[in-house]
């Protein structure tokens, strides 16, 4: 008996060797995932995670099942003879685990997926946001509903990092106590305090600055925005930290980006510096700097090719 533990556990320590092989098992001691869900969290290839899985089963470490198209896969319940060898495995799983520097970030990757599971169970937002547009229903539009809930909004002290010529920044100073547009090209900024006061907006307040180190005192802003700026950004979170410094304690900052894509030429056409950013690169960015509740989603996806897809992050300075 003794002989046969020993071996057992010989065996399933020779499986685990690999560290791809212990972040999969780590993950699937948490949750019943898809080989997709696997390659969202660990960002290898299909090809690879299928491999691991494969021999994972054939060893009896893993099962799957079946659940509508997909196939789930679970670390497998062991026999009742065999549970002793499987609770040193797990032991030795966790030491291993703890040696991988991925594994943190694999457990912030879970979350994710997990509120994306949850967001498809809530498939009411997806129907609507599908038949909004597609149908004419006279006063609908996309401008009134942005102007409905800017009013919503109370009166804030609002950055708009990275504004250009300050679109987005003249339609929060309809509402907002003060809005600061930072942008590092001069010219932009130029034009955009020509259109502040060709519209009247006292409350609008342009300042040349780069992203990594915006021209605003500290805790001074209640709300700081990156609107399709933050892939411009030499440094992201370097940026995200200099956001985090200006913001008063309870102020929020909302980033609208590039979901991570390869349009290369992206670099040439519109002098991206990023091909956009991942969910769990966001999540990163804003809990490195010291943001907390931090929040993010896919909410759009560009039908025309390249197919840019829109990320959108919330967090709060608590």
């Amino acid at each position: 008996m003794i002989h046969l533990l020993v071996s057992s556990i010989l065996k399933s320590v020779s499986l685990i060797a690999d560290p791809t092989r212990v972040r999969i098992l780590l993950l699937l001691r948490q949750e019943e995932m898809s080989v997709a869900e696997l390659q969202d969290v660990l960002a290898l290839p299909q090809s690879n995670i299928s491999a691991q899985l494969s021999r994972l089963k054939t060893a009896g470490l893993v099962g799957d099942r079946r659940s509508g198209k997909n196939r789930l896969y679970s670390l497998e319940e062991p026999a009742p003879k065999e549970r002793e060898a499987h609770e040193h495995l797990l032991a030795v799983l966790a030491a291993a685990g703890a040696e991988i520097k991925e594994t943190k970030r694999d457990a912030t990757a879970l979350n994710i997926v997990r509120k994306k599971r949850f967001n498809l169970a809530q498939g009411y937002f997806d129907t609507l946001a599908g038949k909004f547009g597609r149908h004419y229903i006279p006063g609908r539009s996309w401008k009134a509903l942005g102007e409905t809930l800017l009013n919503l909004l109370p009166p804030l002290v609002i950055a708009d990092l990275g504004a250009g010529e300050g679109t987005l920044s003249q339609l929060l100073a309809k509402r907002a106590e003060k809005v600061i547009a930072v942008d590092n090209s001069e010219k932009m900024v130029a034009y955009g305090i020509t259109l502040a006061k060709k519209h009247g907006f006292a409350n609008l307040d342009y300042r040349t600055g780069d992203l990594e180190d915006p021209p605003i005192d500290p805790g001074t802003v209640d709300l700081a925005i990156f609107s399709q700026a933050l892939h411009h950004a030499s440094n992201p979170a370097k940026a995200i930290t200099a956001a985090y410094r200006m913001l008063k304690p309870g102020g929020r900052i909302v980033i609208l980006d590039l979901l991570t894509h390869q349009f290369e030429k992206a670099r040439e056409l519109y002098a991206d510096v990023w091909l956009g950013f991942s969910e769990i690169d966001l999540h990163e960015f804003l809990q490195k700097a010291g943001f907390k509740n931090i929040e993010t989603s896919i909410v759009h996806r560009e039908i025309k090719s390249p197919h840019f897809q829109t990320l959108l992050a919330m967090a709060e300075k608590v």
